[in-house]
């Protein structure tokens, strides 16, 4: 009887970690998806308006693709775990590459590189991505954290970094267009540019800080990986 229950679970696991898998595949492609028609609104919009925060949107969209296909080429192998490590680095690399571009673009910024033209539609686009974004970030990261998956986790972040970002691109339109304060954007953006530091060192040291969560264990998804919050 004890054989037949371990089998059991053993076999709902099993399952389990395949249906997350196949949600984790399912949400990165539609991350990517997203964001490349985000990232050619976003550079063709911003080159038009001479927008440097606009264009700073649309590399960041490019970023969180590599990023999010690290993910996509973990998941489609037989082995996920396997390729954790490097998925993980890949995202690093991307989360310093965003800190970097975004650092250099604000002190660009405050030291007056350009005057940006009002962009109606990169309000409009950053607005839709500060809806679409969380959404995405958060069942990604709920399915990676109930699977163990650093990487998945680590994506996931990538996603809801995008998520402040367009909030601070949307503020600094917004008050560029109503009150000629060019100075918001690029202020609010070192701020973007520290947190992606951090989360590029996380992710960075993340390789095996998420513990799958097996049935009857006291772990919950929210506690399963506490290290990499």
């Amino acid at each position: 009887m004890l054989l037949m229950t371990i089998r059991v679970e053993t076999t709902a696991t099993t399952e389990r970690r395949a249906l997350l898998s196949r949600r984790i595949r399912w949400f990165v492609g539609i991350t990517i998806t997203y964001n490349v028609i985000e990232a050619v609104v976003a550079l063709v919009e911003g080159t038009r308006v001479s927008s440097t925060s606009l264009i700073g949107f649309g590399l960041d969209s490019v970023i969180e693709v590599s990023s999010a296909a690290a993910v996509a080429w973990q998941f489609a192998g037989t082995d996920p775990e396997a390729r954790e490590k490097v998925a993980l680095r890949i995202i690093a690399v991307s989360f310093f590459a965003l800190a970097a571009y975004v650092a250099v673009d604000a002190v660009r910024g405050l030291l007056g590189a350009a005057d940006a033209r009002h962009s109606t539609v990169g309000i409009a686009l950053t607005a839709v991505s500060l809806v679409v974004m969380p959404v995405l970030s958060y069942a990604q990261r709920r399915a990676g954290r109930e699977l163990g998956s650093a990487s998945a986790v680590a994506d996931s972040k990538q996603t809801l970094l995008c998520t402040y970002l367009s909030a601070v691109v949307l503020v600094g339109l917004v008050l560029n267009a109503t009150l000629g304060w060019s100075w918001a954007d690029p202020i609010a953006a070192l701020v973007i540019a520290a947190i992606a530091m951090r989360e590029g060192r996380n992710a960075w040291r993340g390789e095996s800080c998420c513990a799958p969560v097996l049935p009857g264990s006291a772990a919950t998804p929210e506690r399963a990986c506490d290290c990499c919050d």
